[in-house]
């Protein structure tokens, strides 16, 4: 009878830890994105999220089966509101990189995603052209020779950038001596001064600058330089969470290797940004 009834009691425990396995897993877990880096993510005329993070994450969570919210937080308060428990998760647009990740955890990258230069098309850079070629920041000579290329031209001038990004720092290292930085709170406020002519640049990813460009006010700017990946700009693009959830981090990276293995990281991106910004495993 002792050993009926402890083999009943393991059995109770086992499903006891099953049902706590299961209960975990669908646990409702928030996602917070910034909800204003058009076509990454970006809120709608009547308050809806949307975009490719959003597209992408209701997609991660539906492969996890966990069921979501999507949330808008102001990209400085992400990681602050992270570590406190506000939300979860954050997708939004936000680089893996080692300063970030002395104070929260990431997933594998979802995206990667060159940065570079917005300018007049009647400029010196504007002339140059180049978009179409990519340099690692990996201390090679041709990533240095490509800054030192872009440095008279952009000599004197005020560059735009949102603040508290890897953007900002990659300004700060390498053109520090050569252009003015003018640091915004938003995408939305550098749009507004580059479109009003009270600066002659913005550094952004390249797919965000595109989708400016697109706007009829913009007409008159081009997307021109090289782009910038690797260095300060990290790993690539991936979703943030606090260092003790690996349970969750665990879900999500096996959710965003299957998007990569079935081509839905590639249908998406290219529905969005018109490109594959799908990381190479």
């Amino acid at each position: 009878m002792m050993i009926r009834h402890m083999a009943a009691l393991a059995a109770a425990f086992s499903m006891l830890g099953f049902a706590t396995a299961v209960s975990a897993q669908e646990t409702p877990i928030t996602i917070a994105t910034e909800g204003a880096y058009a076509p990454w993510n970006f809120t709608t005329a009547d308050g809806k999220l949307d975009g490719l993070e959003v597209e992408l994450a209701n997609d991660l969570c539906a492969r996890m089966k966990v069921q979501c919210t999507i949330v808008a937080q102001d990209w400085d308060g992400l990681i602050p509101s992270l570590t406190v428990g506000k939300f979860d998760v954050i997708m939004a647009s936000m680089f893996i990189t080692p300063k970030r990740l002395e104070t929260i955890d990431f997933t594998q990258p979802y995206a990667v995603d060159p940065s570079g230069f917005a300018v007049a098309k009647d400029s010196d850079l504007g002339k140059l052209g180049l978009s179409a070629e990519k340099f690692k920041l990996d201390g090679g000579a041709g990533s240095i020779a490509a800054i030192e290329k872009l440095k008279p031209l952009l000599k004197g001038k005020i560059v735009g950038v949102q603040a508290a990004t890897t953007n900002l720092e990659f300004l700060k290292e390498y053109f520090a001596d050569t252009v003015e930085i003018r640091e915004y709170k938003t995408t939305e406020q550098h749009d507004l001064d580059l479109s009003a002519g009270r600066i002659d640049a913005l550094f952004a990813q390249q797919t965000a600058l595109a989708a400016t460009l697109a706007k009829a006010e913009f007409s008159g700017f081009t997307v021109a330089g090289p782009g910038f990946v690797g260095g300060v700009f990290g790993l690539g693009t991936g979703a943030g969470l606090r260092k003790e959830d690996t349970k969750l981090k665990e879900m999500l990276n096996g959710a965003i290797d299957a998007a990569i293995a079935d081509g839905t990281i590639k249908r998406i991106s290219e529905k969005w940004v018109k490109t594959d910004v799908t990381p190479v495993k």
